[in-house]
């Protein structure tokens, strides 16, 4: 199939078969049972993660001979308009997912774990990776392609970018065990190491520096590499000062995100998912 969608992609056809339509819900089908994803772990690499550029090849095939169709549960009250192929992702009971009432959505070409809670209204986009146990809380996304671990909380008003092009780009990473507290955001490829927990309002990007007061570091991306928060860092926003020019006249100060500790016992007593909850 691999090799099927790199050919389709690579050689657009003017008009799009029912072959093409055939193997392109062949992959779908691959994604939502998790048998292939957009990146997975692998060892022998820096990050521990290996990016399967051509899984995000099949899904930018999925928009591209897509045509808009109407979706709409009632065409004056809740119109929805989208690519024909890419539907909302069709659940059972059966597959263990609580999708709570009020307006959350997930689109086909996803796959969402055992014990997964979705809380209203959040939003699940295609290519993306949900482990087992883990709470999407409200008004949270999770963005194209985007991998989240197991027994993670993505709380509330949460930003998960994803990162489908360039098709070679690291998608954000949510390792296992990692609580994302409310209103963060993580872009632009960032991969954050199972068990750490971000602050409340903590934004991790390309851009910005991670300033590690516990071990005398500061985490960086480079060209070739994304940015890496360390297992089980607590991190929180925080800023620094500008020392130069106008910007230090003025007072003004830099977003600096800080890892002021590593979790403890007390961190997994703070941050522990309710098991009533689920």
């Amino acid at each position: 199939m691999q090799a099927e969608i790199e050919q389709l992609f690579d050689q657009r056809p003017q008009i799009y078969s029912e072959e093409h339509f055939q193997l392109f819900q062949k992959f779908k089908q691959a994604l939502n049972a998790g048998e292939i994803r957009a990146a997975e772990p692998d060892p022998s690499t820096k990050t521990g993660w290996r990016v399967n550029a051509w899984v995000k090849k099949g899904v930018l095939i999925g928009f591209r001979m897509g045509v808009t169709v109407d979706m709409s549960i009632n065409t004056v009250r809740q119109p929805w308009f989208d690519k024909a192929t890419f539907p909302a992702k069709q659940i059972g009971v059966g597959d263990g997912v609580r999708i709570v009432p009020g307006g959350s959505s997930i689109r086909d070409g996803c796959y969402i774990g055992q014990g997964v809670t979705c809380m209203p209204p959040m939003f699940i986009n295609t290519g993306t990776w949900v482990g087992d146990g883990t709470m999407i809380d409200s008004h949270a996304l999770v963005g194209s392609c985007a991998q989240v671990g197991s027994n993670c909380h993505i709380s509330a008003a949460a930003q998960i970018g994803g990162v489908l092009e360039p098709v070679g780009a690291m998608p954000v990473i949510i390792e296992d065990e990692v609580l994302v507290g409310g209103n963060c955001g993580v872009y632009e490829g960032t991969i954050v190491k199972r068990g750490a927990v971000l602050g409340s309002g903590t934004i991790l990007n390309r851009s910005t520096a991670v300033y590690d007061v516990v071990r005398g570091e500061i985490y960086r991306s480079s060209e070739d590499e994304p940015l890496v928060i360390p297992e089980r860092a607590v991190v929180v926003p925080g800023s620094r000062a500008i020392t130069i020019g106008p910007g230090r006249d003025w007072g003004l100060s830099l977003a600096a995100p800080i890892i002021v500790k590593y979790r403890d016992s007390k961190t997994d007593t703070k941050v522990q998912l309710e098991d009533l909850l689920r």
